[in-house]
């Protein structure tokens, strides 16, 4: 991730790398927090643009990672439940 701009109540940062994919459960989960007032992504191109995010809270940094703490959390979930399904 690459910060682009950092105000008191807004960051814009960079997804390096990634595709709608993880910007879009992102966004997802940002949007469940009650203190977000808004968080979206753009690429502006679709084959060689990287993701842009923009989140506006009180802590946008600490709204990520709770937003990331929390996808991650579903993915280990989602994986365990891989895992006991092929074991059946």
């Amino acid at each position: 991730m690459k910060v682009v701009k950092e105000e008191d109540e807004k960051l814009v940062f960079e997804v390096t790398g990634e595709s709608h994919t993880i910007c879009n459960i992102l966004r997802k989960r940002l949007m469940q927090q009650d203190d977000i007032k808004s968080a979206a992504y753009d690429i502006t191109h679709p084959l060689v643009g990287q993701p842009e995010f923009e989140v506006n809270s009180p802590n946008p940094r600490e709204s990520i990672a709770l937003a990331a703490d929390t996808v991650k959390g579903e993915v280990a979930e989602f994986k365990d439940a891989v895992i006991n399904a092929f074991e059946e």
